[in-house]
């Protein structure tokens, strides 16, 4: 992207910034992500310091949805006239874009809109997310903030009187909060964000629901290693017979989905052929609840793949595929790399080289990301070591591997662990972070 030259807000002084004035999502899907997070047309003057939004006319244009919003900030002043004339160079830039059949009437009859959050409303109300859910997400958000400030007394107090409150969105919403301030590095507030939601965890509802069905796939997956290599057919309906609750059924299901085919079933069906009475019906119910949860789950599956689809073919529409890939991490998971493997054989086959290409260009990226820094490395080895002193022989030995970078880095992963489950390697976690934290504060390191 061009840089423009700009003064800056606060001193005047001449500054060169990214500035996008159109985004128009039909031609770079990406630019909706990137204008619906916030992080554009932001600058930082190195001479006073200051970093902030700036504030410039705005185009926002998606054919798909004859939607055409335009925005012009009321604090840089533009007479009417200059900003008809602005909007109107921005709206031509559109409407030159689009062939000729694909330029209809809505073009001809922008909607203003007067705030910048009044822009985002508007773009998320024509995806069908409403100001009323828009508002319930920001109560949620202010319910946090207020838990946050809450003494440990307090908390609990407050945590049963919103108990129907505190729902699959609220732990969703802190969910992606922490991951948030663990990604910008904010340790202080990741460690708050990570014990408020351990102890949700135990005095909600919700939450005792999310535990149990932690519990339960962890049950299962114990349940199919004892089996280990010896999971036969048989052994696997058996498993899903003797399975206490539906939570563990539904866990059973998504891990082991491939093996539950028409063997499976026949099986299955041949154990109630040779039951009797009450261990019949049973064994009935049991499978029609397996088939409801097999087409619930076969539901999802489709959604998340078509989901994955579509965010690998908007990154290989963008101008700027690194970019969008990077604006696109949320989404990237096991599916995505699974349709990401799928076009690359198609276009192989096809011989089509540039999207070969550009599917490369995409795992290349995704290698380097995915690569842990080398400080992670430096804690498995010390990790590994038999006990303290083995750790501290190996610190002295690469005391030049002891910078600020790996302190930070233990310190973060030392916040995570504060929530895992499993308490052996936590604890073991924290004790090899305290004696990182005592040397490196003898070495006289200093972290950010």
């Amino acid at each position: 992207m061009p840089k423009t030259l700009i003064n800056c807000p606060n001193c005047k002084k001449p500054l060169q910034a990214d500035i996008i004035q159109l985004f128009d999502v039909g031609t770079e899907p990406a630019l909706k992500q990137l204008f619906l997070s916030g992080g554009f047309n932001i600058a930082q003057c190195p001479f006073c310091g200051f970093q902030g939004n700036l504030a410039v006319p705005i185009v926002y244009h998606d054919p798909e949805k004859e939607l055409l919003l335009t925005f012009v900030p009321p604090e840089i002043g533009l007479p009417r006239d200059e900003q008809e004339k602005a909007i109107g160079v921005l709206i031509n830039q559109a409407v030159n874009k689009l062939p000729p059949e694909k330029r209809k009437a809505y073009l001809f009859q922008p909607q203003t809109v007067l705030t910048l959050q009044g822009l985002v409303e508007r773009v998320l109300e024509a995806d069908g997310i409403t100001r009323e859910m828009l508002q319930a997400q920001q109560k949620k958000i202010s319910l946090i903030q207020q838990l946050l400030r809450a003494t440990p007394e307090k908390r609990k107090e407050i945590a049963t009187q919103e108990d129907q409150n505190l729902d699959a969105e609220f732990f969703g919403l802190l969910n992606r909060l922490i991951e948030t301030t663990i990604a910008g590095g904010d340790q202080e507030g990741t460690k708050q964000l990570v014990e408020l939601q351990k102890n949700l965890l135990s005095a909600t509802s919700f939450g005792k629901i999310l535990q149990e069905q932690t519990q339960e796939v962890e049950a299962a997956i114990a349940s199919l290693k004892e089996a280990g290599k010896e999971l036969t057919l048989e052994k696997l309906v058996d498993i899903v017979i003797h399975a206490p609750n539906d939570n563990r059924l539904k866990a059973l299901v998504s891990l082991t989905r491939p093996a539950m085919d028409y063997m499976f079933f026949q099986a299955l069906s041949e154990k109630i052929d040779r039951a009797r009475d009450d261990g019949r019906k049973r064994l009935i119910d049991l499978r029609e609840r397996l088939l409801e949860l097999l087409s619930e789950y076969d539901k999802q599956v489709e959604i998340r793949v078509a989901n994955a689809k579509k965010v690998l073919d908007s990154i290989l529409q963008a101008s700027n595929l690194e970019e969008s890939l990077l604006q696109s991490l949320p989404a990237i998971d096991e599916f995505f790399i699974q349709e990401l493997n799928t076009q690359f054989e198609a276009a192989t086959k096809q011989g089509d080289e540039q999207k070969s290409q550009k599917i490369k260009k995409i795992v290349d990226v995704l290698q380097q990301i995915s690569t842990p820094p080398p400080e992670y490395a430096f804690i498995e080895e010390l990790l590994d070591a038999e006990d303290d002193d083995a750790r501290k022989k190996i610190l002295d030995k690469n005391r030049d591997k002891v910078t600020p970078d790996f302190v930070n880095a233990m310190t973060t992963i030392a916040t995570q662990a504060q929530s895992s489950d499993d308490k052996e390697l936590a604890e073991k976690i924290q004790a090899l972070y305290r004696l990182v934290i005592k040397y490196s504060m003898e070495a006289g390191i200093q972290t950010n």
